[in-house]
Order: structure tokens, then C-alpha cells, then sequence
């Protein structure tokens, strides 16, 4: 009865894990290459909004970028990662895109949370929390241990 559980738990995770860890991997292998205008372009729109990140170089902040991105897609679509920790990834990512959608001028129309033209495609991240947050709750409150990895429920199954 507990593998059905697991193996419950693991489908409903797993339309989430591969939607989302699929996006975010295609855009952090979209970064990988990016040239000097692209770097510099995304460099200085993240330090308009989080003014530290002006101490690092533009290529630098780009590849960095990159590799956190395909980090988080790469907790999200390997199966024996955590719900929670795959959560927990995602939730802290989309909360730094959620930061530059609040934070930078001319995303939201005055006086609201509604988004402007240009503010639409960072608006639409809000799934992205939404998701994290659904698949680190789902980890918090499932069973521990390797029940809860979709290996482990796959290897249950493997030994009926």
C-alpha cells in the first residue's frame, strides 16, 4: 500500500517536474553561448534590479545564470531528487524572477500588480512559484526517504 502511495505521489509530480524543468533547461542552455551584447543586455537588466550583481562581469553573470538555471532543471527532471529539494530549488529561482518583475521600472502598470507589455514575460513566472512551492509542500508532507523519489517507487514496482 505504501509504493501505491509513492508511485501516487510521483505521477502527480511528475507532469510538473518535466513541464517546468524542460523550460528552465532549454533557457539555461540558451544562455551557454550567449554572446558579449546578450551577456551585457541581461547583465544589466539584473542589476537594475539587484544592484550587487554589478561586481561581476557580464559574460561571468551570464554563465552563472546558465549553470543555475540547468541546476534547478536538473533537480527538477532527475528523478531521484526530492520533491523538497527540487521545490525548494525552483521556488528560490522563481522568486528572483518574481523579484525583477516587482522591483524593475515599467513591468507593472501604476498602481498594481497588473503588468505592462514588457513586464508580461516575467508576470507569467508566477507558475513557477506556484509549482515550487505545490512540489515542496508535496515533499514536506510525504514519507520520507527513498519512497518519496520517483526511483524509489520505480524500483517497487520493478520488484512485484
Amino acid at each position: 500500500m505504501a509504493s501505491d502511495s509513492a508511485w501516487g505521489r510521483v505521477a502527480r509530480q511528475l507532469p510538473l517536474r518535466l513541464t517546468v524543468g524542460s523550460f528552465i533547461l532549454s533557457s539555461g542552455l540558451s544562455k551557454r553561448g550567449a554572446d558579449q551584447a546578450t551577456a551585457e543586455q541581461l547583465h544589466g537588466f539584473a542589476t537594475t534590479t539587484y544592484p550587487f550583481l554589478g561586481t561581476l562581469d557580464a559574460q561571468k553573470f551570464t554563465r552563472l545564470l546558465s549553470a543555475g538555471e540547468i541546476a534547478v532543471a536538473a533537480a527538477l527532471l532527475l528523478p531521484v531528487v526530492p520533491a523538497a529539494v527540487a521545490g525548494a530549488a525552483l521556488t528560490g529561482f522563481s522568486c528572483g524572477t518574481l523579484g525583477l518583475y516587482l522591483r524593475t521600472p515599467g513591468m507593472r502598470q501604476d498602481g498594481g500588480l497588473r503588468p505592462t507589455e514588457q513586464g508580461i514575460p516575467l508576470a507569467k513566472d508566477v507558475w513557477m512559484l506556484g509549482v515550487g512551492v505545490s512540489l515542496l509542500a508535496d515533499g514536506l508532507t510525504g514519507r520520507r526517504g527513498p519512497a518519496t523519489t520517483a526511483l524509489g517507487a520505480c524500483r517497487r514496482m520493478l520488484r512485484r
